[in-house]
């Protein structure tokens, strides 16, 4: 735990059982749980001290332990020789469930997640005592955190920010790190952000990209948003890179199939759709349509499944629906095509639509 002189000044903070003077960086082994071997269990981790005292923001990534994005993300911000912490300290842990990435799967090995066991407990099962340990040993010595997720499996999200809006330190790192979606709720019961916050350390969580994968326009995202959170906080000079919009989402919904077939998309993630536009039309084996999905509202495409086999009642496209509607969003991209416009929207959008086929409803093979 950091410890302070009476000057305010931070005189050590210790991360892993080490102390990281001010101006240092070091490696660390986080303990976190012990194998049946009797093995220990450690959670790697690089702390960034400033010689100036700041804020200390955690970034975490791979809770889930097949979602892999953020993992690459947090390695990207370590090798980035010009990225540069003024003041503060930068805590940065790749992989929180060990255990589950090792095995390539969500769940921890008692088949548990991780995700839905915070606070956790010191005497419970394996899950509950693993997240207490994190929380115990990561949460609770900083001052905010961002947490990096993947879609879940057979999906892919659009980048966005989820976070408790009625949090006010939590928003404000929510509207700065830059995303062009800002997903407001509380969280799942149990969920690393929904305790973090409950124990005073503001919280948000970027969503985006699949599962396995470490994707080049995920973890520029990624990469970016916690440049743009660390001039936020004070902790680094520079400009901000904003969207080309920004809105908060409280209302989305699942479209799913109406029978059974194999889809041919005519949006991808990102996409601003309107009400009754096609987002993708259901096939038989042999090409032959069976049905178009269309948009029950005018929204944006928040995620898409990557599973184009669908059975009836299958999930096809997560709508993120803005209380005002799309026209606004519209006007600001089509400003954004100028040649000041930012061009990392549309470049992560293509990259997302890689892994389905996304084509005009009036294309043919």
């Amino acid at each position: 735990m950091a410890k302070k002189k009476k000057s305010g000044v931070i005189k050590t903070f210790t991360f892993g059982g080490e102390r990281i003077k001010p101006g240092e960086r070091r490696d660390v082994n986080v303990l976190v749980s012990q194998r049946s071997s009797g093995a220990p269990v450690y959670a790697p981790a690089h702390v960034w001290r400033a010689e100036a005292p700041g804020p200390t923001l955690l970034v975490t990534g791979t809770v889930h332990g097949d979602e892999i994005n953020g993992a690459g993300v947090v390695r990207r911000l370590i090798d980035t020789p010009t990225l540069s912490l003024e003041s503060g300290t930068l805590v940065l842990v790749p992989v929180v469930n060990v255990l589950g990435f090792e095995r390539n799967s969500r769940y921890m090995p008692d088949r548990r997640d991780l995700n839905r066991a915070f606070p956790g407990a010191s005497e419970g099962s394996l899950t509950a005592r693993y997240a207490h340990a994190v929380f115990k040993e990561m949460v609770l010595r900083c001052d905010c955190c961002i947490d990096l997720h993947s879609a879940a499996s057979q999906r892919t999200n659009y980048p966005n920010i989820r976070v408790d809006l009625q949090n006010e330190e939590a928003a404000k790192l929510a509207e700065a790190f830059g995303c062009e979606l800002i997903i407001n709720g509380k969280g799942p019961e149990g969920s690393f952000r929904q305790a973090a916050c409950a124990a005073g350390v503001p919280t948000i969580i970027l969503e985006a990209g699949e599962v396995s994968k470490i994707e080049p326009s995920v973890e520029e995202t990624g990469a970016r948003g916690v440049r743009n959170a660390l001039i936020h906080l004070g902790m680094a000079s520079g400009e901000p890179e904003a969207p080309p919009y920004q809105v908060i989402i409280n209302k989305s919904k699942w479209v799913r199939a109406a029978n059974g077939g194999v889809l041919r998309f005519h949006a991808g993630p990102g996409d601003v759709v309107d009400q009754g536009q096609p987002l993708a039309t259901n096939t038989d084996l042999l090409g032959r349509p069976l049905s178009v999905i269309e948009s029950p509202e005018a929204g944006v495409l928040l995620g898409i499944t990557t599973q184009p086999a669908v059975a009836p009642g299958s999930p096809v496209a997560h709508l993120a629906i803005p209380d005002d509607g799309v026209d606004s969003i519209r006007k600001a991209l089509k400003k954004a095509e100028t040649p000041d416009g930012d061009a990392h929207h549309e470049m992560v959008k293509d990259h997302l639509s890689t892994s389905v086929v996304v084509e005009s409803i009036d294309e043919r093979d």
